[in-house]
């Protein structure tokens, strides 16, 4: 489905977020710390992005055009700590939570339809990113799983695994100095 946004761009929607044809960034090996959950594997990352980053990122590929048409004037500038949510069976990132200083954000990323959906957080409606992306992983990390595509790992996440992965998550995130 393509809708025609506020922005007079003709960029596929969901019906939630924005949908792209691009991967999201993969994450940089030296600088995530990676732990295992049940069937996840979850990466914790500081990432400063920018243009000139995001451009080396995808220079070799078929996605660079699609990074210029897409980004705003003067590029992709944040950063801030990104959860990647990675399925160990298959090694797939279906879920990313940016917690970005200046425009936080999250990924679905569906490794059948070829897609990365990203949804804007609500910092007036939903309040800090932080306390929100715990509460996700806590108590919504199997439907997040699904609408990304991930049916099979998201039928093993649950409830009480939820809560194991939230707080790994939190006690990390304390012990960087990301959380008080």
């Amino acid at each position: 489905m393509t809708d025609h946004d506020m922005t007079g761009s003709d960029t596929p929607t969901s019906r939630v977020g924005t949908t792209y044809n691009i991967p999201p960034a993969p994450p940089d090996p030296d600088s995530t710390d990676w732990f295992d959950v049940g069937p996840l594997r979850l990466g914790i990352e500081y990432r400063k992005v920018d243009p000139t980053a995001l451009d080396a990122i995808y220079a070799d590929s078929e996605h660079l055009d699609e990074l210029h048409e897409k980004s705003p004037d003067g590029g992709f500038t944040d950063e801030g700590v990104s959860v990647h949510v990675v399925s160990i069976e298959d090694d797939h990132e279906f879920v990313r939570f940016d917690m970005f200083v200046d425009e936080p954000h999250y990924h679905y990323v569906d490794k059948s339809a070829g897609t990365n959906t990203i949804v804007l957080f609500d910092s007036v409606a939903l309040g800090p990113v932080v306390p929100w992306t715990l509460g996700q992983l806590r108590d919504r990390l199997p439907d997040m799983l699904r609408h990304a595509g991930g049916v099979g790992v998201a039928d093993q996440v649950t409830t009480e695994l939820g809560a194991e992965v939230a707080n790994r998550v939190e006690a990390h995130l304390r012990s960087i100095g990301e959380l008080s």
